[in-house]
């Protein structure tokens, strides 16, 4: 048996195959990754059928046709998936070789579950990471704790200070 194109280390039949025949996935997850595997097998009825009703109307089949045919598909990394009801959030990214260029597309994608069924609802491309904002505190400066006493002499023994 093969494994499953999605990168989940299980076997085809028992991964996405009968998702993408028509079985109801499991999580959001699931379907994001059988949506995965129906491009790299060019199987795009399930990708169709599997656009919230709002955005179907939007799928274009024919460039969604050209792009399976013209990548050669090398894997896809699920890099944070938040589920909670009937809503789900996956940020994954997928790598495809183009035109001799080697190429990695990240996605938010936003998913919902409809009479037991997940859905695509919508995504965006290569979406910015919010930075974490750090400031430094210097020995000398006010502890942040707020005890009033300098950092060397409160939190900063524990801390990494200028």
């Amino acid at each position: 048996m093969a494994l499953c194109p999605c990168y989940s280390k299980l076997e085809f039949e028992a991964c996405c195959a009968p998702i993408i025949a028509g079985s109801l996935a499991p999580t959001a997850e699931a379907l994001m990754r059988s949506r995965y595997t129906a491009f790299v097998q060019r199987k795009l009825d399930h990708v169709e059928r599997t656009h919230a009703p709002e955005i179907r109307d939007d799928f274009n089949r024919a460039e969604a046709e050209r792009l399976a045919e013209e990548c050669d598909w090398r894997g896809l990394e699920i890099r944070r998936v938040t589920e909670t009801g009937d809503a789900a959030e996956i940020e994954f990214a997928i790598r495809f070789r183009r035109d001799q260029q080697e190429m990695v597309q990240a996605e938010l994608a936003t998913f919902r579950r409809e009479n037991g069924q997940w859905l695509y609802v919508k995504g965006e491309f290569n979406p910015q990471i919010t930075q974490r904002q750090v400031s430094k505190v210097g020995r000398n400066d006010p502890c942040p704790c707020g005890s009033g006493k300098k950092a060397k002499k409160c939190c900063g023994t524990t801390t990494d200070l200028e």
